[in-house]
């Protein structure tokens, strides 16, 4: 392998892992809030890419159908709810949250849907459309089974992979998609060449890792999400409602997956089930972080990137296989951290006076 090939193919390893670190991050951030392995997330990036697509062709994007039963389903759950508590005075606030905001996106883009939009006007479309997927599944499927064991939530969030994808090939058909490029300059960096779309994936995953630092650090928002991954329980008993902080972790995790799907789609054909395979890759990255930790989820995609890149030059057949195999060593070397962790524990326990 020369120099020129081993930078080639770093430059596009870290391309990779910049797409890695995006959805790894709307993972961890998942999991530390509602303790919930969100297997959807890839499924939210398809709907993105699909939805622009048809924006791009002028066609009626199929994902408004997929928030209207959305929608109906979960206000349905908000009137039986608020029955049963017998709290009919705060019907019309949920019925606003859960029917109301989703559905203003999908009016305008069904209203727009046939014309020749600018292209920052489809983007907006439809980040604006699939932001209320998160909360809408979270609602439906998650918090009625707030305080179930982590096994049982990543049965359901399997369970709502297949429903998603399932709808998404009803919705859009097995073709694949790729959009316009958001950009079609080139960099020249002596014998390399950066294409403008890659620098655009870099400055959009630098970008978004500093809007969540900021997030996190600066608002009331960040800090409510912060206490309720670090103790539901004393979160509670300060007054954050882990069903609040849930909602807003997933939709973060909308705009995460909306985002990535923007970035991604002029570069790679993607059809109703691919979001699931980029989001596999990057779960193994945020294994590497044990799924608590950002930055070294950050670390874990851009090193499966660069693996993956690595290995399709090796034996493109493969690289896939390469991939998935590098999580068994890191599952072994998780599970055997976390008991030293659980023997410490036992034997302070032991030592402790009676």
């Amino acid at each position: 392998m020369s120099p020129d090939i081993a930078l080639f193919l770093a430059e596009d390893g870290i391309a990779n892992g910049a797409i890695y670190v995006l959805v790894g991050l709307g993972i961890v951030l998942v999991f530390v809030v509602t303790r919930i392995i969100f297997v959807p997330f890839g499924d939210i990036l398809a709907y993105t890419a699909l939805t622009l697509g048809a924006l791009e062709r002028h066609r009626l994007p199929g994902t408004i159908w997929l928030i209207l039963t959305l929608a109906v389903i979960a206000s349905t759950m908000e009137i039986a709810h608020h029955w049963r508590a017998a709290r009919l005075a705060e019907l019309p606030r949920s019925l606003a949250l859960y029917a109301g905001l989703p559905l203003l996106p999908a009016i305008a883009v069904a209203l727009l849907a046939g014309r020749d939009l600018a292209p920052l006007a489809a983007i907006g479309l439809t980040v604006l459309l699939v932001l209320p997927i998160g909360p809408l599944l979270y609602r439906i499927a998650f918090r009625p089974l707030a305080d179930a064991s982590v096994l049982v939530l990543l049965m359901v969030a399997v369970a709502l992979h297949f429903a998603v994808s399932g709808l998404a090939l009803f919705y859009f058909g097995p073709e694949g998609v790729r959009t316009q490029p958001l950009t079609r300059a080139t960099l020249r960096l002596g014998s390399l060449v950066v294409p403008g779309q890659t620098l655009i994936i870099l400055a959009g995953c630098g970008l978004v890792c500093l809007g969540l630092f900021l997030v996190f650090a600066r608002t009331t928002m960040g800090k409510a999400l912060r206490a309720t991954a670090v103790n539901r329980l004393g979160a509670r008993l300060c007054g954050i409602s882990p069903a609040q902080t849930g909602a807003w972790a997933f939709l973060l995790a909308s705009a995460l997956a909306a985002i990535t799907g923007i970035i991604v789609a002029p570069v790679a054909t993607l059809y109703y089930d691919s979001g699931f395979i980029i989001g596999l890759k990057a779960f193994v990255g945020a294994i590497i972080g044990g799924l608590v930790s950002y930055p070294m989820a950050a670390l874990g995609a851009l090193f499966v990137g660069l693996l993956e890149s690595y290995a399709a030059f090796w034996n493109s057949a493969f690289k896939e296989v390469i991939v998935f195999t590098a999580l068994i060593p890191i599952l072994i070397w998780r599970s055997l951290q976390s008991r030293h962790e659980l023997e410490d524990e036992d034997d302070a326990e032991e030592e402790a006076p009676a």
